[in-house]
């Protein structure tokens, strides 16, 4: 999904771009349309095409909710690292293009972006290397090591001024990771969490993420009392959280420890 998700959205910037291409003087206006036809389409054929049946009522959905989610502290371990990464993620998007383009430089932003998409695919195709096998590697480890790259990723980006070279490919690095972290915290889920009570999870996890970039972008674009690099400071601090979420979740979880080095 993970792949197929970052291929989806490079088809969809070639169209965009091709729809813009028709006639410039319209700019937006065809691909905002192409968008919407595109949406309403998806719409029809998930509700035509869903089989599944909701399983339980309600209250029952809540007493399960409240009993699995908030009962075990595995499953907020998971919650606060999905958190981090959704607000890492989300500010990514919103900063990386001002800070290529910092001081007036010139840069093909069109040419960038399918880069970060297919260093995410590249990502997403190493997670069943990493897990299979007979020398596989534990789901928390990969979780732990990617985070901890992700924070220095972000730490070098909020530290310092960067060539356009250095930067796009720290950017690359960081969805490489993000590639290999989606699927490796799917796993995780599917570990913890029953089926039924998985959507509702990753919604108490984007909660407190969407709660943060809005404070951050009132802080930023109303009051003005913050600058860039801060707000890239402050998610390289959640994701080194994130990566010492996963070192809890290693001693307490139920995944059995296989050392390597004796395989």
């Amino acid at each position: 999904m993970t792949f197929f998700e970052s291929a989806a959205l490079i088809g969809g910037q070639v169209l965009a771009n091709w729809l813009v291409g028709i006639d410039v003087k319209k700019g937006v206006v065809p691909s905002s349309t192409a968008s919407v036809f595109l949406s309403i389409l998806g719409i029809i054929c998930v509700s035509r095409g869903w089989t599944e049946n909701p399983k339980m009522a309600f209250d029952d959905y809540r007493t399960s909710f409240f009993t699995y989610i908030f009962g075990d502290k595995r499953i907020w371990l998971l919650v606060l690292a999905q958190a981090c990464l959704q607000f890492s993620i989300a500010l990514f998007w919103i900063l990386w293009a001002p800070t290529l383009v910092a001081d007036g430089r010139e840069v093909h932003l069109g040419l960038i972006f399918p880069s970060l998409l297919g260093a995410r695919m590249l990502g997403s195709t190493v997670f069943p290397w990493l897990i299979s096998g007979p020398s596989s590697f534990r789901t928390e480890d990969c979780l732990l090591y990617a985070f901890v790259v992700l924070g220095f990723v972000f730490s070098i980006i909020a530290y310092d001024y960067q060539e356009i070279g250095i930067l796009v490919a720290l950017f690359c690095l960081f969805h490489a990771c993000v590639g290999l972290i989606l699927p490796s915290l799917a796993r995780l889920r599917t570990m913890y969490v029953p089926n039924e009570l998985r959507g509702g999870m990753i919604s108490l996890s984007l909660a407190p993420a969407n709660a943060a970039i809005l404070l951050f972008l009132l802080l930023r674009g109303f009051y003005r009392n913050i600058e860039n690099a801060a707000m890239v400071a402050f998610a390289a601090l959640g994701l080194f959280i994130a990566a010492g979420c996963m070192h809890v979740l290693k001693r307490w979880g139920k995944q059995p420890y296989q050392n390597w080095h004796k395989l």
